[in-house]
């Protein structure tokens, strides 16, 4: 009886060795923000797709909620057991790169001849490169576009915005749309910090020079781009003063049918396409000398400490490119995808509100990032608080941009 069970226990060994359900799993450990606390269900969802095409490959992830997470991610890291592949957004990304942390992914990438990195948006991919090296793979983005509301147009007999105009085109169809006795204003743009980097590319003009280390912000091209954001509230009156919102946000205004050009982000989709009683649509926005449009964008990265580096690169190329993974995050409204392939985002473009969606991924070919430096906090601090200066009358947009010149290069 002996030899019989040692018989059987050796070749139930030997099935087990051979049988790939038995066979050793790598494991990967994940780290994200973006999936707690609505989207644990796609996830789970993303990984089954995932293992069941890398049945070697053993996918543990661990959430934060997004106020948390870095401060954990960093934590971990520098206790040394940072997770293989973590989630990160492009602000954050860039601070992690400077630091050594993540791993360099154009050996792994040179290596996958089955892959080509054309599946993503070249620009939104290369935000997640530095020096010339890819240390991340673009995950989701957001963008800011223009959000008209065509009853206003055809009331006043405008026509609607296109993709050639121009900050010139775009005020004179504000003048005629704007009707202050009943309270319709032709255009909105907050005069803040993330709308004034973007704005001052449309422009031509920039914060810093191309590798940070001069201050540009008080540049000609600047202080005329804030002028123009300041004119249309002061001069022009076609947007509202802070008074006249009377505490309301632009976007409440724009689904009370208040306001007739609202720049925007693309997350305001659902909320318009159910809340606004009239027909709207959205464009490219308007520039002076260039195009320019918003970039948010969560990405993925591999540590550069990981012993599974490969495992890892498998998880996040797929959880970023995948048909399965895009079809997940489409269906669920999970932030947008950053393919380049119109096919994998019917989905997206077949949705009824608003019409001209393909505008969302056109905006990509003119998209602006953060401009991200070691002390973040502080330079949106410093430049915001000038920016509120001048929208107050309280100080002249070059005296504004002058002032922040100085003490961003304080902090630089």
């Amino acid at each position: 009886m002996n030899i019989v069970h040692k018989s059987i226990a050796a070749l139930l060994l030997m099935t087990a060795v051979s049988s790939p359900a038995f066979a050793q799993q790598t494991v990967v450990k994940y780290m994200t923000f973006s999936a707690a606390p609505d989207y644990i269900e796609e996830l789970d969802a993303t990984i089954a797709a995932f293992e069941a095409a890398h049945p070697d490959i053993d996918v543990q992830y661990e959430t934060a909620a997004f106020g948390d997470y870095f401060t954990k991610l960093q934590t971990v890291i520098a206790a040394g057991q940072a997770p293989d592949a973590f989630e990160v957004n492009y602000e954050n990304f860039v601070a992690f790169a400077d630091k050594g942390v993540l791993a360099d992914l154009g050996p792994l990438i040179s290596a996958d001849t089955g892959f080509s990195t054309g599946i993503y948006n070249p620009t939104a991919l290369a935000a997640f490169s530095e020096d010339g090296k890819q240390y991340g793979l673009v995950e989701s983005f957001s963008n800011v576009v223009l959000f008209y509301n065509k009853d206003l147009f055809d009331k006043a007999g405008v026509a609607y915005p296109t993709a050639d105009w121009t900050w010139k085109e775009e005020l004179e169809a504000a003048r005629k749309l704007t009707d202050t006795a009943n309270g319709v204003w032709g255009d909105f743009a907050p005069i803040q910090f993330w709308e004034f980097y973007k704005t001052i590319a449309q422009n031509g003009g920039a914060m810093f020079n191309a590798d940070k280390t001069e201050v540009t912000i008080d540049s000609p091209q600047n202080v005329e781009t804030l002028q123009w954001m300041v004119d249309k509230v002061a001069k022009y009156h076609v947007t509202p003063t802070d008074v006249e919102m009377a505490g309301q946000g632009d976007g409440d205004l724009f689904k009370a049918g208040k306001i007739a050009m609202l720049r925007t982000g693309i997350w305001m989709f659902g909320d318009f396409s159910a809340n606004a009683s009239f027909n709207w649509d959205i464009a490219l926005e308007p520039g002076n000398t260039n195009k320019a449009h918003h970039f948010f964008a969560n990405g993925v990265a591999v540590s550069a400490t990981s012993a599974n580096q490969q495992a890892a690169y498998e998880w996040i190329k797929f959880l970023t490119s995948s048909k399965e993974a895009v079809d997940i995050r489409i269906k669920a409204g999970w932030e947008l995808p950053a393919v380049s392939d119109a096919a994998y985002v019917q989905g997206y473009l077949d949705q009824p509100k608003p019409e001209s969606r393909e505008v969302v991924f056109q905006a990509l070919d003119t998209a602006v990032t953060p401009p991200v430096i070691a002390n973040w906090n502080q330079l949106t601090d410093i430049v915001g608080k000038e920016l509120e200066a001048a929208k107050l009358g309280q100080k002249t947009p070059q005296q504004a941009l002058t002032d922040a010149a100085a003490a961003v290069k304080g902090i630089l």
